[in-house]
């Protein structure tokens, strides 16, 4: 068996005249985080449920969650409720036998945030088209 050839990045010299603004290091373990999110939320049955559980006004049930208009089982949205966890996106609390399930607020913002700078340039106005 022929292995794949190995590519080496191999650094390019600076061209000034390509430089067009300010590079900024990106934080390489917050990205993969964000990806995860982004990724959580590229669903539409994890989409939807974020959007019930953001509007319940409080932690909800997956008993509580089958009673909406989620159009899935309860293993199918139990699984997407993991996947959700995991991303970080709900939080997960017991309660007798019970599991309630609700948005994380502060995730939300910070992934909003992070997207919305990617709009901004070095000066913190807004570039490019609004579509």
């Amino acid at each position: 068996m022929v292995g794949l050839p190995v590519i080496k990045a191999v650094p390019q010299p600076y061209d000034a005249d390509c430089a067009t603004g300010e590079w900024v290091p990106v934080d390489r373990h917050q990205v993969a985080t964000l990806a995860r999110s982004l990724k959580a939320l590229a669903h539409p049955v994890r989409l939807e449920i974020l959007a019930i559980l953001a509007r319940a006004g409080g932690p909800l049930c997956v008993c509580e969650l089958e009673k909406t208009a989620l159009r899935v089982k309860q293993p199918t949205v139990s699984h997407h409720l993991r996947l959700l966890r995991e991303s970080g996106l709900i939080e997960s609390e017991q309660r007798g036998v019970w599991v309630y399930y609700s948005v994380r607020p502060a995730r939300l913002v910070e992934l909003w945030a992070w997207l919305s700078a990617l709009t901004l340039g070095p000066s913190g106005a807004s570039h490019g088209s609004s579509d």
